[in-house]
Order: structure tokens, then sequence, then C-alpha cells
């Protein structure tokens, strides 16, 4: 048995518009073309791949064995190509390929949902490259080239090279365990005591900022490398320390983190800048991004639909579903959320966009 050649584009569409659409006369109509010539395309592609696609017994043909499974490959097919063709459309009227994009750690989980989700419906043939990471580390990312735009708080030594514009504020608060020494202190913690408990501590990955301190106050900390490490151990008792307040809004209203009340203030606003090199000019689909992020400053919050809220109430849910410790160390799942409970990053405090 010969090997199968190679079936041209137009066979392949040829063949979809036939199933699609009923039928050679219908097909021929619908591509402005002639029922024989419809008839001789779809001989052509059979003879081509050795294969019988479709049964002419009856009135109206059907797809045979072989047909069916051709079938979807010929949509694949015609879907990349397709795709192909607006991407090249897109590139030759200036649009981007790819976007790359780095997030501090800090930055709501919902509002980045909703502008990444506009953006998809927006440029849907522009990939989309991100990243988190935290302090310094964000800034190094955009400075190498590795990323266009980030998201991320004032850096002091931040080089001349990179521009800034503010983007929002994210409410930081300082949390322990209900069971933690500090939680049992009623009113303001003094800071001679805050000083002798372990606070919990991101590190910087990168040497932007290497022997410089952000908001560390005790005399002893654990260096950690991402805020999901730290809201763990916060969650059992290991040490304080300050986490947004969107992050853990669900579990201060459950009573699994309580809030310290301290000398320096029981919260403050963390501001967040949008930063890319000022010596490379960004593209269409980089400036649409970069507005979003510009227009929370300027216009606030929008709720989430319904749809935005369920989902990332699932998530969120997932998200803050750490295991925790019990006296004898086995882990105990926490117990589902309750009708009516706080829905998490979904429904939490929104982050303040405005200087305290």
């Amino acid at each position: 048995m010969r090997d199968p050649g190679l079936p041209s584009l137009d066979q392949l569409r040829v063949f979809i518009a036939v199933i699609d659409h009923g039928g050679f006369a219908h097909a021929a109509r619908a591509l402005h073309r002639t029922q024989s010539v419809i008839s001789y395309t779809i001989a052509n592609l059979e003879e081509q791949l050795n294969v019988a696609l479709l049964d002419r017994s009856k009135r109206k043909p059907t797809l045979t064995e072989a047909g069916k499974a051709l079938l979807a490959d010929a949509r694949a097919v015609s879907l990349k190509v397709d795709g192909m063709r607006a991407r090249a459309k897109a590139l030759s009227a200036g649009l981007e390929a790819e976007v790359s994009l780095v997030v501090d750690v800090m930055f709501s989980t919902c509002k980045l949902v909703r502008i990444l989700h506009a953006f998809q419906k927006e440029f849907p043939t522009v990939s989309m490259r991100l990243r988190t990471e935290a302090l310094g580390a964000v800034t190094q990312l955009v400075v190498d080239g590795t990323c266009r735009i980030g998201i991320s708080g004032w850096m002091p030594g931040t080089p001349d090279v990179i521009e800034r514009q503010a983007c929002g504020f994210v409410t930081m608060v300082p949390v322990v365990a209900p069971d933690h020494p500090l939680a049992q202190i009623e009113g303001i913690v003094p800071s001679a005591i805050l000083r002798e408990h372990t606070q919990l501590v991101l590190t910087d990955r990168s040497t932007l900022t290497q022997g410089q301190d952000f908001g560390v106050l005790a005399l002893r900390d654990w260096r950690l490398g991402d805020l999901s490490s730290k809201h763990a151990l916060l969650r059992n008792g290991i040490g304080w320390g300050n986490m947004p307040l969107e992050f853990v809004q669900w579990d201060l209203d459950a009573g699994r983190l309580v809030q310290l009340q301290i000398a320096e203030g029981s919260s403050f606003s963390f501001p967040l800048y949008i930063i890319r090199r000022g010596d490379e000019e960004p593209g269409p689909a980089t400036r649409w991004l970069i507005q979003q992020f510009l227009d929370l400053e300027q216009g606030g919050d929008t709720p989430l639909s319904e749809r935005e809220a369920c989902e990332l109430q699932a998530h969120a849910a997932q998200a803050h579903g750490y295991h925790q410790l019990t006296a004898s160390g086995e882990r105990k799942m926490p117990a589902p959320p309750q009708p009516g409970a706080p829905a998490g990053l979904a429904v939490a405090a929104p982050i303040s966009l405005r200087p305290r």
C-alpha cells in the first residue's frame, strides 16, 4: 500500500465545509463554487490520503470511520493556519508577538486576574509571559530586559534607566496565629516585646537591595523566598510578620490569624509602581497593559462579575488551604467555608489605592 500524499489546505477546508454545511451542494453555495468542483476536490483528497472519507451510498454523504478520525486533524490544521495568519497580520501592523510582565507578590490577585483576562480578549494573538517576584527581583528582571514591564514597590538605588509611574497601594497588616504569645497581649504590643519574637520576612532574590532591610523590627528573623511559605508559617504559629490585608482577610475573619496592634502602626500602605526601561519603546499591547495598571490609580476598583467572583472564590479556597499542624505533628485539613463565610481573595477588603 502506498504512503498517503500531502493534502492541500484548500482540500482540507472543502472537506470541513462539506461536513459543517451538510453536503456537497450546501458547501458549494457557502464556498461560492460549483458542486462538481466540491465533489472533485473531495475525491482528490481521498486519493491523496488513500482512504475513503465519506460514505456516498446515502442521499446525504456521511463520515466513514476514517473520515471521523481525520476530520479532527483537518480542523486542527485549519485553525493553526488561521492563527498563524492572524498573528502575521498583527505583527505586520507592529503588534508584539509576546508581552513579558513581572509582578510583585504583594499585588492583588483579583486585579491581576481581571487585567489579564481583559488582555486575552483584547490581544488573542499575543502571548503572555508572567512572573512573580518580591522586592528588588522585580526591578532586576526589568533592568536586565527579561521582562518589559513590572509592578514593583519603591526600591532605593533603582537605576536611572528605569521609569516608574504610581499604580496604587497595598494595605499591609502585622499578623500572628491566635495561639502565638503575641496574640495574648491586649492592646498595643510594646516594641521591646515585639523584638523578642521571631519575625518572618520576605527576602530579595536579587542583589539590588543586598544588605538592606525593609520593615524588619525583630532581633531574630526568618528569611523566606515567597509569600505563600510565609503565610503557611504564620498560620502555624511560627513567628509574626506583615502580610497584604487582601491575602489574609479570610484568615482574619475566620480567626486563623490575628491582627497585631503595634506601636509602629496596625497597618501601613505599601506603594506600587509600574516600571519599564526608559530607553525602550513599548509596543501596542504593552502600552495597553500599562494603561490598565495605571487606571487602578485613577479609577479605583470595579466590581467583579459573578463568574469572576465564583472563580476567584474557588481559587482562594484552594490557595488558602494549607494543612494545619496539630500538637501530635499530624496534618489536619482546614474546614470548608460555610455558607456566607468570607470568600477569601474574591471578597476580601479591597487593597487601598489611597495613601493613608
